[in-house]
């Protein structure tokens, strides 16, 4: 598995701190890092199967 970064790791733990689904702004709230990086954040863990989409738009930690 490819290394996460800073920005990465800090997205998955506010993921799994929630343990909700939540949208991509709302990450961004919780992580102070812009909304449009958090979207490129999510696909990449996405494609590592971090984390998953239950719903249109919504993003979980596995």
């Amino acid at each position: 598995m490819a290394e996460l970064d800073a920005e990465a790791k800090l997205v998955l733990e506010a993921m799994k701190k929630q343990d909700k689904e939540l949208k991509s702004g709302e990450i961004a709230e919780l992580t102070g890092i812009q909304k449009d990086k958090v979207s490129k954040i999510i696909s990449k863990l996405k494609k590592m199967d971090l984390v998953y989409s239950p719903k249109r738009c919504y993003y979980k930690a596995k």
